[in-house]
């Protein structure tokens, strides 16, 4: 079976410190991507690792349609997150256990338009499958898992030595408006997204919290955040992401950005992957001022 979107990389048993309470819950960029892009309509599967007694966590996951290919790790990844501001946006973060690297012996052969590399720390996903994987289909990768590095639980970011060298082989780029700096040197979304175009990828996503900025084939197009609230901060670029590919494999990239932002705002207005329909998304984009009519790709 060929799937639209394969994503890889751990889930995490995360523990989340706000300066009103504290949560603790199974998180993970591969849940909030893969249930996004499932009820976006889109065959999702998901390889992932963690500990037989965490095994039951992919459940969710399964419950929405997605297919889950396990691979056994000795531990399960778990980070802990303090965030030090209202919008929460500055946060510092702990790894406090961590699953198994992945490795191209482990993965499994389907087929996928997409393989998106969903990965939370540097070596989580090493570098070589990117080049691998390109030859079998498009590639996304979030620069989450490029440039978050572990030193004794301490985690921190660091530029990617291998950018030149293997941005050429990556299809959608995602990052957020700060691993967007350290990879360009630039705060100007704008222009770090010209860089990262001109090192080879070939469309990028940065968010922000105001919104969505995307550049394809030297054009950009941008979408506003409408969340009335925030408590379902956590995932907002892992979903965004997510949508936006799901929709862009039958969409233009000005639907595509609008799609996701509109998408994403609704999540973020609720703890938890996102919970809502297609309609409920078209609807949204509606109010925000965006017309169905630009769908067609």
């Amino acid at each position: 079976m060929t799937y639209d979107i394969t994503m890889i990389g751990h889930i995490s048993k995360d523990v989340m410190i706000y300066p009103e309470d504290e949560q603790r819950f199974i998180g993970g960029p591969v849940i909030y991507s893969s249930i996004a892009a499932a009820r976006s309509g889109k065959r999702i599967h998901v390889i992932t690792k963690c500990s037989e007694k965490d095994r039951a966590a992919l459940s969710g996951m399964e419950a929405e349609g997605v297919k889950v290919s396990w691979l056994s790790s000795p531990d399960t990844t778990s980070i802990e997150n303090i965030y030090l501001s209202d919008d929460r946006e500055r946060r510092k973060v702990r790894l406090l256990s961590k699953a198994s690297s992945f490795s191209l012996e482990e993965l499994p052969e389907e087929g996928s338009l997409i393989f998106h590399l969903a990965g939370l720390f540097r070596g989580e996903i090493p570098d070589a499958i990117i080049p691998h994987l390109a030859k079998k289909g498009s590639v996304g990768v979030d620069a989450q898992g490029l440039l978050r590095c572990n030193e004794k639980g301490a985690l921190f970011f660091k530029n990617w030595e291998n950018a030149h060298q293997l941005m050429p082989h990556i299809s959608y780029f995602k990052a957020d408006a700060m691993e967007a700096e350290i990879l360009t040197g630039t705060s100007d979304r704008k222009d770090a997204a010209r860089i990262l175009a001109d090192m080879g990828a070939k469309e990028i996503v940065i968010t922000h919290h105001d919104g969505v900025l995307v550049l394809v084939n030297g054009e950009f197009c941008y979408a506003p955040y409408t969340a009335a609230n925030l408590s379902g901060r956590t995932g907002r670029g892992d979903t965004t992401f997510a949508a936006y590919m799901a929709v862009r494999l039958d969409s233009d990239p000005s639907w595509a950005t609008a799609y996701a932002a509109a998408l994403c705002s609704m999540k973020m207005e609720a703890p938890g992957p996102f919970s809502g329909t297609e309609e409920m998304v078209y609807e949204r984009m509606e109010r925000m001022g965006f017309s169905r009519k630009g769908r067609e790709k």
